[in-house]
């Protein structure tokens, strides 16, 4: 491709505004409300969410994730614990989230800190996901070199005759994550890039759950 034609792409973003009026007390419950909206628009994978990530010489990655639960005390994600996100957040448990719902020209940034859910919650959501999902889960070395597909199927046999007929135990390395947002941002596209920003940030010295909004420069 040209690179001029790069440069001269143009999108004028024309579906909705966000004015103070539209705001909810809470970012979880102003969240809850476009998530509502991106999945009864049925757009292509709404829980889908960029998780960002920083290693021990503070270079930063990202990949996909998906959403898995939505809790007063933060949002769930799923993966394996040994993996690069996991010894990433192993290392700094700081991390940011990113929904982008295209067809409503719609972005949602949360940062925060990142905990483990419990085993328990682990193992309910685990034990729910399809038997194809459970044995990939085991087979997979995630983030590490992978000598070749074929012993990847071979493990998936391997490991699909063990568990025949039994059910599947959760592995140790494999469960859930809750990231605890001290930092919204809502982002929606206005036409001539004057865009609105909104966050929501964890008010200092004052009660939990209190936050601060403000407008951001587009």
């Amino acid at each position: 491709m040209n690179p001029k034609t790069l440069s001269d792409m143009r999108k004028s973003y024309e579906l909705a505004e966000l004015d103070d009026a539209h705001l909810k007390n809470t970012p979880r419950a102003f969240f809850e409300q476009w998530l509502d909206e991106a999945l009864k628009a049925k757009i292509p994978e709404p829980t889908a969410m960029t998780l960002a990530t920083v290693d021990s010489h503070l270079r930063p990655s990202t990949r996909i994730v998906l959403l898995k639960g939505l809790e007063s005390e933060g949002l769930i994600f799923y993966t394996n614990y040994q993996s690069r996100k996991g010894q990433e957040l192993a290392g700094n448990p700081h991390a940011a989230l990113q929904f982008h719902w295209v067809e409503l020209e719609r972005t949602v940034r949360i940062e925060g800190l990142i905990e483990k859910t419990s085993e328990a919650m682990s193992d309910e959501y685990f034990h729910s996901r399809p038997r194809g999902s459970q044995i990939g889960a085991w087979a997979s070395p995630q983030s590490q070199v992978l000598q070749s597909r074929e012993l990847l199927h071979a493990e998936v046999s391997r490991l699909e005759r063990l568990y025949a007929n039994q059910t599947i135990p959760r592995p140790e390395h494999w469960g859930g994550y809750r990231l605890i947002p001290s930092v919204w941002e809502f982002w929606q596209g206005r036409p001539s890039r004057l865009h609105d920003r909104v966050r929501y940030q964890k008010s200092i010295n004052s009660a939990p759950t209190a936050w601060t909004i403000e407008r951001l420069g587009p």
